[in-house]
């Protein structure tokens, strides 16, 4: 599938896989109870023809490949949605272990837009995820344009964004890389970078949701994060300073 700037992609961050693990089945289901109608009955073929699932549960359940389950999607050009889990062989944090990466677009159209929170949500809490963010993809480019090194990867971010460290210079997996439009953090992540703390997130906490397990999904902006909005750049660079943890950016 080729990238298109209209998508809103969805990226979170789990513990790997392990044995008769159910969070693939959690995640399929969570992510279409929280987008009306959707269903995630094909995947496609090497020549991306698409191939119906009439069996999708028993075959998601059975078929764990690269650590995760292989992609799926719906049957709707024109409202595409893409989902797909596989395991990083990189730890999230120094000296931590290969972890669980799942990935989904949506089409950033008022639907999805309205469901958003819902469907991070839903993938997030299905993972049991450390944490992750729904970002549109034009600004997602960017975004991941300031993880920087002064050997592996030297350079200045853009638009005066702080740069961040690579994940093994992090020293937790639960500690997020960077920020997105919508936020997810676990119980732990969310205690890790210390949030929420009533006398500065008055703001954040306005446009957060407590999750059932204790986490939170958190809104930087009202509308789809675009960059090239000043107040939307601004508010980006506010949560980057108020949580210096996020990207390892902290004194140890």
């Amino acid at each position: 599938m080729v990238a298109d700037p209209t998508d809103l992609r969805i990226m979170v961050y789990a513990p790997a896989l392990v044995g008769d693990d159910g969070r693939p089945l959690a995640i399929v289901h969570g992510m279409e109870r929280a987008l009306p109608g959707l269903r995630l009955e094909w995947t496609t073929s090497e020549k991306e023809d698409l191939i119906p699932l009439p069996h999708r549960d028993e075959w998601v359940a059975t078929n764990r490949k690269s650590g995760g389950f292989p992609f799926l999607c719906n049957d709707d050009d024109d409202h595409l949605v893409t989902l797909a889990g596989s395991e990083n062989p990189n730890g999230l944090a120094a000296g931590s272990p290969p972890h669980f990466e799942v990935r989904a677009t949506l089409l950033l159209d008022a639907v999805c837009i309205a469901a958003a929170v819902d469907v991070l949500e839903a993938v997030a809490e299905g993972a049991c995820a450390f944490w992750g963010h729904a970002t549109p993809f034009n600004s997602a480019v960017e975004i991941s344009q300031q993880t920087r090194d002064p050997v592996r990867k030297p350079g200045v971010p853009p638009r005066g964004l702080p740069a961040l460290r690579f994940p093994d210079k992090i020293r937790l997996p639960e500690i997020p890389h960077r920020l997105g439009w919508l936020n997810y953090w676990s119980d732990v992540a969310a205690r890790a970078i210390e949030f929420p703390d009533p006398s500065r997130d008055a703001e954040l906490l306005s446009r957060a949701r407590r999750t059932a397990t204790g986490g939170w999904v958190v809104r930087l902006t009202d509308a789809p994060l675009d960059l090239d909005t000043p107040a939307h750049l601004d508010a980006l660079m506010r949560a980057y300073r108020r949580f210096p943890e996020i990207g390892g950016r902290a004194a140890p």
